[in-house]
């Protein structure tokens, strides 16, 4: 079994992989960007995936959420990951030494505290967090940190100036874990859409109106401008269900009459919410 993620050795991609397939041995190999994944899950290259696509801090995770609109993959899999972000030098380096630090874009604005107290401070985005550990590394240079992951810092020698600086302790990323192949847990209990709404009056509210008739709860709704058209917009809606239950697929059968295009990005077992403590 091939599972791929983003980034190298250390990032937090790789830490939701290892979980969610904890026991069962995959073979994992890390991308530079979701497209790539994408590609490679669609083409049969990879058997599964495990992207990230909502942060607790900074919200949905847009680039990797619109690539789904765009390939014959669906989402059988949900995994929270508790974001730690640590401060990772070179050993012995102290912090008025630091003046660059090196992350993923995402990392970086989940820690404008940090940088609101420091700033001196650079911020230099970079291909992802266990990279930006990798390339300090490399550099050998007290100037320079990264924020990443305490298995970055293991996994390349490194040291912890500063444990936990982003924003929230409950600072968490959702990952859904996509494939090409036809499945579906028999559990589960959340499905996931995309909806170009009818360009008419009350077509959200109407919409909306057909899931609150029949009970169902809407757990996220998120609007995100459609590529070509000027201020036209899709929504992405996530909701309790199984497509599989005869009830539910009379009630997707109606959502679909209120769309010019309706897509199932997936229908999977909801993750075990994050209570604060984790287990690395």
């Amino acid at each position: 079994m091939k599972v791929g993620y983003q980034g190298n050795h250390g990032t937090f991609s790789e830490i939701a992989a290892l979980r969610y397939f904890a026991g069962k041995n995959p073979e994992n190999k890390g991308y530079k960007n979701f497209r790539a994944i994408m590609k490679d899950v669609e083409s049969g290259e990879l058997d599964y995936a495990v992207v990230p696509v909502e942060n607790t801090t900074t919200g949905i995770i847009a680039r990797c959420y619109d690539l789904f609109q765009h390939y014959n993959i669906h989402a059988v899999g949900e995994i929270n990951v508790p974001i730690h972000e640590d401060l990772i030098v070179v050993p012995g380096t102290k912090i008025e030494e630091i003046k660059e630090v090196y992350s993923h874009p995402e990392a970086l604005s989940q820690c404008t505290n940090f940088f609101a107290e420091h700033e001196n401070i650079k911020q230099v985005p970079f291909q992802d967090t266990a990279k930006s550990v990798e390339y300090i590394k490399e550099c050998n240079d007290h100037a320079k940190a990264a924020l990443g992951s305490y298995r970055a810092r293991e996994y390349y020698q490194m040291e912890s100036l500063l444990e936990q600086v982003q924003d929230s302790n409950l600072n968490m990323t959702r990952f859904l874990v996509i494939t090409a192949k036809e499945e579906q847990d028999p559990a589960a209990d959340k499905i996931s859409t995309m909806m170009v709404l009818k360009h008419r009056p009350g077509a959200l509210y109407n919409t909306l109106g057909i899931l609150s008739k029949n009970g169902i709860n809407i757990v996220k709704l998120e609007s995100r401008p459609i590529p070509g058209r000027v201020f036209e917009y899709l929504f992405y809606i996530d909701f309790y269900g199984n497509t599989k239950d005869r009830e539910m697929k009379q009630i997707l059968h109606e959502l679909d009459l209120h769309c010019v295009e309706m897509k199932i990005l997936g229908c999977y077992k909801e993750a075990e919410r994050y209570n604060g403590k984790d287990n690395y």
